[in-house]
């Protein structure tokens, strides 16, 4: 005869322990002691995983929402903002000295990090755990999930040989990629309007842009920079296609490439690393960064269709956080912005119900209304046809200018000025947000329709050489409306001297992939 399972009962299951799971479980039993709530987390260690530098949003979160300032200070990297270097697209050769750059003179003002996010998911972990009511269990794997919407739902799991099942009125997806919910109700929407795909890793041996030997062979760059370089994220641009390059820590460095695949393909080899590196050094920073560098072993990922969104984010018992939800694009690090807003989402609304909150269901679907449509336009206004721009100077610098400051003056100055319940409002679905949307969405179309226009006439990236934007970074007064004035004058003065050469040209542009080096 054939016992059933154990069943255990919870408040809330968390299915997935990483940084998503483990930042909500942390904000449940911390605010509801009382409560137990159960997490199933696959894996007995984390592994390292892309998604390492935190920008303001993310920021704030992991230091003010959950507490972690002293310990990201002590075990991480102080991240020394953005930056973009841009190459001749008709001269591999060229000196890295001769690359054009973005990014701020100084050392930054707003803080933010470079995080080994293995480590970082532990301890988040560990500190969810030391609640009363938080159960982990690990190595363990949700096997089944029966949602009941309005009900008790059911998790049937696996833990040391054995089959549990435990149910609770919550039930919490931070599955990852795995995107458990997502998969089992068929609510997987690629995102076919962006073909991106990826090939990352991480090296052992990049050289320092800030060190003595660096400084010394590139005295070009050495010398029109005053802030830290090395601890930023760089980025190195090629026309359909963008790397990051994050130190980490200990000495290694995460580097990868994202490419729209209507653009570009990278070179062919016969393995991602190699292919990695081969197309990499089509650029000459990059080339000079690797040439004493390896590759860590077995530590090489490559994926394709990256883009994609759940049908359904949230409902009455159900919650899917990070990316068991959904995933953009990982330009701008966006990916740990996701994580604040869902994780803290789901918390308050799951307490809003523990509290007796009598319109649950409601605020559920409002909950699912606002992600789904946060999702879409952030991929309409930031993301659609931006690799047919992003490796052109020009291009790039003035859609980071008015990018970055309408992040500040919309995203990033809320919590900071209403707290961390604001952070339950995602992007793009406040109830002033249409016009902002239409406005960033308007000028991402136009620069991608004049990126069009400049590679037909041959002139696309015409300023990638010896070209320096040095800028100060941005604040939250006075400054930050002048500057956005600038930069929105700037781009007026593109459209006058360049916007009608699109007229009576394709809404969307036509990808004309690029060349594909044969060897590295």
């Amino acid at each position: 005869m054939t016992l059933p399972p154990p069943e255990e009962t919870y408040d809330a299951i968390v299915i997935g322990g990483a940084l998503s799971g483990a930042s909500l479980a942390l904000l449940l039993g911390r605010a509801h002691p009382e409560r137990k709530i159960l997490v199933i987390e696959r894996s007995a260690a984390f592994s390292r995983r892309v998604g390492e530098a935190t920008v303001e949003i993310s920021t704030y979160f992991l230091g003010r929402v959950l507490g972690l300032t002293e310990y990201l200070n002590n075990e991480h990297l102080n991240k020394q903002g953005l930056r973009f270097w841009f190459s001749d697209p008709g001269n591999g050769q060229a000196e890295a000295d001769a690359c054009s750059e973005v990014g701020p003179g100084y050392n930054v003002r707003f803080p933010s990090y470079q995080v080994d996010r293995a480590r970082l998911d532990e301890e988040v972990l560990r500190r969810a755990a030391e609640f009363p009511g938080v159960t982990v269990r690990r190595p363990a794997e949700a096997k089944e999930v029966d949602w009941v919407p309005g009900g008790t739902s059911t998790v049937t799991y696996s833990v040391g040989g054995e089959v549990r099942r435990a149910r609770a009125r919550w039930v919490v997806d931070a599955s990852g990629m795995a995107r458990l919910m997502a998969r089992k109700n068929r609510w997987v929407v690629p995102n076919g309007r962006h073909p991106i795909a990826s090939i990352w890793s991480r090296w052992r041996g990049i050289d320092c842009i800030d060190g003595r030997a660096f400084r010394e062979s590139h005295p070009r760059i050495a010398a029109r920079g005053v802030g830290i370089r090395f601890t930023a994220t760089n980025h190195l641009i090629g026309r359909g296609w963008w790397s990051w390059w994050i130190p980490l820590r200990g000495g290694d460095t995460s580097v990868g490439i994202v490419w729209d695949e209507r653009f570009t393909d990278v070179a062919p080899g016969d393995s991602p690393g190699e292919r990695l590196r081969a197309h990499l050094s089509q650029h000459p920073l990059a080339r000079d960064l690797l040439e004493k560098a390896e590759m860590v072993p077995d530590d090489c990922h490559y994926r394709k269709n990256l883009a994609w969104r759940s049908s359904r984010i949230a409902g009455d018992g159900l919650f899917l956080v990070g990316d068991a939800a959904g995933f953009i694009d990982p330009f701008y690090s966006p990916g740990m912005d996701w994580i604040s807003f869902g994780a803290v989402s789901a918390a308050g609304l799951i307490g809003d119900d523990w509290q007796g909150a009598q319109d649950t269901a409601a605020a559920a679907e409002r909950a699912n209304t606002d992600f789904l449509a946060a999702y879409d336009r952030w991929f309409e206004a930031i993301y659609e046809n931006k690799y047919a721009y992003m490796g052109d100077y020009d291009l790039m610098k003035m859609a980071f200018r008015l990018d970055l400051g309408l992040y500040y003056l919309g995203v990033v100055s809320q919590p900071y000025k209403l707290g961390e319940n604001a952070l339950r409002q995602p992007p793009f679905t406040g109830p002033r947000a249409r016009l902002p949307f239409l406005l960033i969405r308007a000028y991402n179309r136009r620069l991608a329709r004049i990126a069009g226009a400049r590679h037909a006439r041959g002139v696309w990236g015409g300023h990638n050489t010896g070209r320096v934007f040095s800028f100060n970074s941005y604040r939250m007064d006075w400054t930050l409306p002048v500057r956005l004035t600038a930069a929105a004058a700037a781009y007026a003065r593109l459209e006058l001297t360049e916007g009608w050469r699109t007229l009576g040209r394709a809404r969307t542009p036509k990808p004309t992939p690029a060349p594909v080096p044969t060897s590295a």
